[in-house]
């Protein structure tokens, strides 16, 4: 097999610049190790950046979103049993968030591949990306039983932390930056209609509590719990009761409960690789970096970095320059810096590390009472949650 892009991973970031390389006359194959099923029912974000709605839309995968996308206008903040909105069109320009789940933006966009005869396996397991200074590196794989291979103009792994493409680039070059938090989320989803319009982030001495939802019928929740934790030590009336707790505000406002369907735990951590490109082979999305979810950032980072990338190729296919593409890792890395800034700033400010002190305590209740009173804290949270323009 030979393609001009060999992609590396069937995720929203592989199948996005397949997509985006298709619409550009750009050939390209798309591996992913999983099958079809597994990978669309992966359950991860749900919230989508302006910018992300609006290539979705460009490319064709919009019809759904539309249809069964929740628009938002804001987030709600409880901390100090008090409640504040942050608006986000007064504080944006207009800008807006969506709520639609990765998942479905994978079947989306799966099904464009499978519509339009893109080379789109599933179940190759690539074993190896080889010869990424040269001019045709090759990757190989397992398919249906055989040892294949896959060679190409250029490489791009889209295949998340544990991938085989950030593994590819060598030590000497390759540079880590991480943190690890102290706690986790457990996370669960629920058949019963969200308690609210719009998401609520909650500071509460017992610890975060986030209140999203996947349809006007599924809501989905998240406790802040120590790292380790059991979901099974989590009965459902335990969960209930804990939510409640922490969202509690004085007014009038109840937790609507109902059947949990799902429980998992998800650790929490900030992970930056540069660069982000060595020689013909290019990370995106988690493969080059990961936020914890507090900032709503993992997956719009992905797609901001396969629309630069997209647009390099292109550029690359009309003028013969590669200036695009070898500016890709410091043009990304921008965006990526200011993303994980920001939900540090959402996951320390929110969080209770379980060695705080109540001098940070009331740091984090400060900030809140600042972003609650201030027009220009709350634009700056507003302009980041919502997405900064794509380069």
């Amino acid at each position: 097999m030979h393609t001009t892009v060999g992609i590396v991973g069937g995720g929203p970031a592989g199948l996005l610049l397949a997509r985006l390389l298709r619409l550009r006359g750009i050939d390209c194959a798309v591996l992913e190790s999983r099958d079809r099923e597994y990978v669309e029912r992966r359950q991860r974000a749900g919230i989508l950046e302006q910018a992300t709605v609006d290539v979705l839309r460009a490319c064709g995968a919009g019809a759904r979103l539309d249809r069964e996308g929740l628009v938002h206008d804001g987030i709600e903040l409880r901390f100090d049993r008090r409640s504040h909105r942050i608006d986000f069109p007064s504080l944006t320009g207009g800008r807006r968030v969506t709520v639609y789940a990765q998942t479905e933006v994978v079947k989306d966009l799966t099904a464009l591949h499978l519509a339009d005869g893109v080379p789109l396996l599933f179940e190759a397991a690539v074993r190896a990306v080889e010869g990424a200074e040269g001019d045709r590196p090759v990757v190989r794989f397992e398919h249906e039983g055989r040892e294949r291979t896959l060679t190409c103009d250029w490489v791009v792994g889209c295949d998340g932390f544990h991938g085989v493409a950030r593994a590819a680039l060598p030590e000497h070059v390759r540079h880590t930056y991480e943190r690890t938090y102290p706690y986790s989320w457990l996370g669960v989803l629920a058949e019963v209609p969200p308690s609210c319009e719009e998401l609520v982030y909650a500071h509460s001495p017992r610890g975060f509590a986030l209140h999203s939802m996947r349809s006007p019928a599924v809501s989905r929740l998240y406790l802040q719990v120590p790292n380790g934790t059991d979901p099974a030590d989590w009965p459902d009336e335990r969960v209930w009761d804990e939510l409640a707790a922490r969202f509690a505000v004085d007014g009038d406002w109840t937790l609507e409960r109902g059947p949990i369907t799902s429980k998992a735990v998800l650790p929490m951590r900030s992970f930056v690789t540069e660069p982000m490109r060595h020689g013909r082979l290019f990370l995106a999305g988690d493969a080059a970096h990961i936020v914890p979810p507090t900032g709503a950032k993992g997956l719009n980072l992905a797609v901001s970095d396969v629309t630069v990338l997209a647009r390099a190729f292109a550029h690359l296919a009309r003028t013969g320059s590669a200036e695009l593409l070898d500016a890709y890792s410091d043009t990304c890395l921008r965006r990526v810096w200011r993303a994980e800034h920001f939900s540090y700033f959402m996951t320390t400010t929110l969080h209770t590390d379980p060695e705080q002190s109540p001098f940070t305590t009331r740091l984090q209740l400060a900030q809140l009472d600042r972003i609650a009173a201030s027009p220009h804290a709350a634009a700056e949270l507003a302009e980041n949650y919502t997405g900064l323009p794509l380069e």
